[in-house]
């Protein structure tokens, strides 16, 4: 058995059940979860009449570089929203959702012969398959904190010169899970500058970008190289996905772009990694890729939903209005001596609803974690569940009885 599967620590939705173990919920209350980010909104009905029509697709195997067509629905895609052209041919690829893409493209990038070990690096908190592919591709994860004070802007500038100089991969998330934060241009410019310096590549995870609050729409990684005058986006490649933007997270549908170089070896390795997008699942995809009015509508539904939970839950937690994504990232309150486990737990006994640790969204470094004493919501279903969740916290916060 591969070693390396030791080094595995367990997901936080397995943490989140061994920490409700034993527990009976109050049975007054319906449950409600905000534990996990699954889109809950209805899938768009144009979507799933694509995928219908697209069943003759089956009779075929697919080619994992996808056809033409799909190919160009992610070009078309990204001119439309941040006006750059790329080459259908060479800089863009179909990936089976954002996760797998985000592990296979570590087990690409990473040269695991180096000595001393090679570093994969990622922000604290983080999305948990960035430690895995940086556990199974034999580098090492290090873990950069993010700060509060700075909108949970990851701090760059704490990594020491020798990390950088062992570090192959790093993983961006912006806009952030679980935190929301977008990476402005100037934080993109230094992170382009430390590359060119040391030579790694920069996976831009951008799941999220559809899904924001303001007027101006999120920057993309692309988007970032473009200004800066580097068109040929050495060095980096952009992840996203329909899951949330389209809420099909059971399509598992999405595309890479960016540094042709890279593209033609990951492409090379996926060939044999057996990943190749179904026809059926490409034709839904194109059609999805097309349209944004549905796009439009699913944001003012999460512009709705935030409007009306982040006001109730101000007053009694840590809490504002993040700048994308469908996460409140709370703090919570002082009585609790920065326990969110057990603020989770009790919680849950006592109101039937779910929240996310954030400690189990990062890492020990130095003896502190960034996400103790802080719970993510997912703010996922409709606008009147997510209200009578909320209205549930502040109960629960206001009526605790200390010991």
């Amino acid at each position: 058995m591969n070693p390396l599967l030791a080094k595995l620590q367990p997901y936080p939705f397995e943490r989140l059940r061994q920490l409700f173990a034993g527990v009976t919920p109050n049975p007054q209350y319906a449950p409600i979860s905000l534990g996990i980010g699954e889109p809950k909104h209805p899938t768009p009905g144009f979507i799933k009449d694509a995928l219908s029509a697209g069943l003759g697709a089956l009779a075929v195997y697919p080619a994992t570089a996808g056809d033409l067509n799909l190919r160009q629905s992610f070009t078309g895609w990204l001119q439309t929203r941040y006006g750059l052209s790329l080459d259908p041919a060479t800089q863009v690829l179909p990936v089976n959702g954002s996760r797998e893409a985000l592990f296979a493209l570590a087990q690409t990038v990473v040269d695991a012969s180096r000595s001393p070990a090679p570093i994969v690096m990622s922000p604290n908190p983080f999305y948990q398959i960035y430690e895995g592919a940086a556990f199974l591709s034999g580098a090492e994860p290090y873990y950069v904190p993010s700060v509060p004070a700075r909108n949970f802007a990851v701090d760059w500038d704490s990594v020491p010169e020798d990390v950088w100089a062992r570090t192959q991969l790093v993983f961006v998330c912006s806009p952030g899970n679980p935190t929301g934060a977008v990476m402005p241009l100037d934080e993109w410019k230094k992170l382009f500058a430390l590359s060119d310096r040391h030579g790694f590549v920069i996976a831009s995870d951008e799941c999220y970008s559809e899904i924001y609050f303001r007027d101006e729409p999120p920057l993309g990684g692309l988007e970032a190289a473009e200004r800066l005058g580097r068109g040929d986006f050495r060095n980096l490649v952009a992840l996203t996905s329909l899951s949330k933007r389209s809420n099909v997270p059971g399509l598992r549908s999405g595309f890479v772009a960016g540094d042709a170089s890279i593209i033609k070896s990951f492409l090379l390795y996926r060939t044999y990694h057996g990943s190749a997008m179904s026809g059926t699942v490409a034709a839904a995809s194109i059609a999805a890729w097309g349209d944004e009015s549905h796009v439009l509508e699913n944001r003012m539904q999460y512009r709705t939903k935030f409007a009306a939970v982040t006001p109730l839950l101000a007053p009694v937690l840590d809490v504002r209005l993040p700048d994308a994504s469908f996460y409140l990232w709370a703090g919570v309150p002082s009585s609790w001596q920065g326990d969110d486990q057990a603020f989770a737990r009790e919680l849950y006994a006592q109101y039937n609803v779910t929240v996310l640790p954030g400690s189990y969204l990062a890492r020990d470094v130095a003896g502190s974690n960034p996400g103790r004493g802080r719970i993510r919501m997912a703010l996922v279903a409709d606008t009147a569940e997510c209200t009578e969740a909320a209205q549930r916290i502040v109960q629960f916060i206001q009526n605790r009885v200390l010991p």
